[in-house]
């Protein structure tokens, strides 16, 4: 789903708010799993055999905690929406929306738009963070946004059609650094 205009009838204009997303169906096939595990702990819990406690706790705990990890950090990123309006670029993960970055475009000096972006190239999907990198929100492989901010930091995002967020987003952005002495 787009809520951004797209193709030969879009307007030569930028909309006032651009959105896009990315999606990750892999990620439900892991949820499943969370959830499969949480079953297991369950089931342990009500209809064990077991007489001894401390392994029957142990392994209920076990399947319980690794169920709600595994459920809970999928479903964060199963998809990300990128906003994008005057004066922010907002990230949202999930249904729930967190976790959440909020950027200011008087804070980036450019964007880039990148054609390959790839889970293994940040070690793994979600909320990334690499010294030589930069920081990430990969949900998918597949194409996505680089910003380049005022600090040298850099924030990459995963999201569909990352060339008309790109042209937005330049569209937007302030020629010099906030603060510096104007010529």
């Amino acid at each position: 789903m787009r809520d951004h205009p797209h193709g030969e009838n879009a307007p030569h204009s930028h909309p006032d708010v651009w959105t896009g997303r990315a999606t990750n169906r892999v990620q439900w096939l892991l949820a499943l799993v969370g959830a499969a595990c949480m079953a297991l702990g369950i089931e342990l819990a009500v209809d064990s055999a077991w007489t001894s406690g401390a392994p029957l706790v142990m392994a209920v705990v076990g399947c319980i905690a690794a169920g709600l990890l595994v459920l809970f950090g999928t479903l964060a990123f199963v998809h990300v929406a990128l906003r994008v309006d005057d004066e922010h670029l907002e990230v949202r993960c999930g249904h729930i929306g967190l976790p959440r970055r909020r950027i200011p475009l008087s804070h980036v000096a450019g964007a880039t738009y990148i054609a390959h972006v790839t889970p293994r190239h940040w070690g793994g999907w979600g909320y990334r963070w690499r010294p030589e990198k930069g920081t990430a929100v990969v949900v998918r492989r597949g194409e996505g946004v680089a910003l380049e901010m005022w600090d040298g930091h850099t924030f990459t995002v995963t999201v569909d059609d990352a060339e008309a967020a790109v042209q937005v987003i330049k569209a937007r952005l302030r020629p010099t650094k906030p603060g510096a002495p104007a010529h």
